[in-house]
């Protein structure tokens, strides 16, 4: 064991009894592989010893962000249930109340980066419920945890050490720095690659801590957001109503035709009338689970030979304009960029 293990031993020896009695064997030797591994790559890529020491005294392996690492689940909620959730009436009190709070922070992000107060607080409030939501894990835990672990170690190392160069750039002790299990952290909930690329100093003092000040962290998101492309005369979504019996295969955002091409297949508002007949091209999104469900239902329904066959509902669906797909760069998910575009509505 080398002189860097002998020091160390002391601050991680209780790592193997507390991973025994939830997962078996624990590998040391495999654990001070990767410590060994982080301080030479580390070292290589010019971070200060200081950082280096910090990061590797008294480092945990923490079973239970291993669980949630393979216990990660698409909770199949409908999209109306996850929109109910999500878009609630408190979290949209503390938008705007949040837009009352910080009117000037919020107008220079627009004014520097285009993207307007109420797109801002609808990713501040998806993401961390507006600063509410608390980290709980010293993110180099759960990046030793994780590379330990093995699934995605490349990714993670690559995490931790972009950890490490942004407390040596900020002045910051890296193992104060706290976040998710997974590693994303602050009001916006970046992950350290993310943060290095896209940070922003907003406040001016030399230093970018998107955890503890909200002009960083503000700056930074709405940096992200003009470097994807975001455009804020265009709208996200536009909610329609389909024919019933409308083709649900083109309905998973991936077929992009002219607004006047959907028209022509029976696409209107909710209200009957027609959709603008701009050269505009967008795609359809629709919750195709809750659609066959009622379709089944409607072909299954108790009615006599000669009765008439019981139409099928009409379908509530989005058209999705180029700034949805921006949004699913920052989250891949349809339900998350919907459910953006109904909390900045409300916030607008």
């Amino acid at each position: 064991m080398c002189l860097g293990h002998v020091l160390l031993v002391a601050a991680v020896f209780f790592v193997p009894f507390h991973a025994r009695a939830n997962s078996g064997t624990f590998d040391l030797d495999r654990w001070y592989g990767i410590m060994d591994s982080v301080r030479t790559q580390a070292t290589q890529s010019g971070i200060s010893k200081q950082t280096i020491d910090e990061t590797l005294h008294g480092v945990a392996f923490i079973p239970s962000i291993v669980k949630s690492d393979k216990n990660q689940s698409e909770f199949k909620l409908t999209l109306d249930d996850y929109l109910n959730k999500t878009v609630n009436n408190k979290r949209i009190a503390t938008g705007r109340k949040m837009r009352a709070t910080y009117p000037t922070m919020l107008s220079r992000v627009d004014a520097k980066f285009g993207v307007p107060p109420h797109v801002m607080l609808a990713f501040w409030g998806m993401e961390s419920n507006y600063g509410a939501v608390k980290a709980r894990h010293k993110l180099t835990d759960a990046f030793f945890t994780l590379m330990y672990d093995g699934r995605r170690e490349t990714f993670f190392t690559n995490q931790l050490l972009a950890l490490m160069k942004i407390a040596d750039k900020n002045n910051l002790n890296v193992a104060n720095i706290h976040g998710s299990w997974a590693g994303a952290m602050g009001h916006f909930q970046f992950i350290p690659t993310t943060l290095a690329q896209y940070g922003v100093d907003g406040n001016g003092d030399g230093r970018i801590d998107i955890i503890n000040n909200i002009g960083d962290a503000m700056f930074s998101a709405g940096n992200y957001l003009n470097k994807l492309g975001w455009n804020k005369n265009e709208r996200i979504v536009r909610q329609v109503v389909l024919p019933g019996d409308f083709d649900i295969s083109l309905l998973d955002g991936k077929t992009k035709l002219p607004l006047p091409q959907w028209a022509s297949m029976g696409v209107v508002n909710p209200d009957g009338s027609p959709i603008p007949q701009t050269d505009m091209v967008a795609g359809l999104v629709a919750d195709t689970a809750t659609i066959k469900t009622a379709r089944n239902s409607a072909n299954t329904s108790d009615v006599g030979a000669d009765a008439d066959v019981a139409p099928m509902p009409v379908i509530t669906a989005y058209l999705t304009y180029p700034n949805f797909y921006r949004i699913k760069k920052w989250n891949n998910s349809n339900w998350y960029a919907i459910a953006i575009a109904n909390l900045a509505d409300e916030l607008h």
